[in-house]
């Protein structure tokens, strides 16, 4: 099982949208992130921030390379490049919109 960590408007897609309810989705049967991101029918072009693991893994921020974040892959994921980074049972996985896309340091 993979847990999905959903935040500003992918929360829409958990089972309590509330701001105060638990965006938290629980998936089995999910390899890659690009599975996930396909069975929550979310676009990878909506995303801005993917976090592995509490880890960046990708992001839509261009000043990340030359921020050199520690990331789960040990690089930023060209945003471009579908998200074939496999997952195993017990990970967690963070999502956050384009709209949020953030300076993580």
């Amino acid at each position: 099982m993979i847990e999905v960590y959903l935040y500003g408007e992918l929360r829409r897609l958990a089972p309590d949208p509330r701001p105060i309810g638990q965006s938290v989705i629980r998936l089995t049967d999910v390899e890659t992130v690009a599975d996930v991101l396909r069975q929550l029918q979310v676009a990878e072009d909506q995303v801005g921030n993917i976090f592995l693991n509490g880890r960046l893994l990708a992001t839509r921020n261009s000043m990340a390379p030359w921020l050199r974040y520690m990331t789960a892959g040990e690089s930023v994921l060209d945003a471009g490049q579908p998200c074939q980074v496999a997952l195993r049972p017990g990970d967690r996985l963070g999502l956050f919109p384009i709209t949020m896309a953030m300076l993580v340091v």
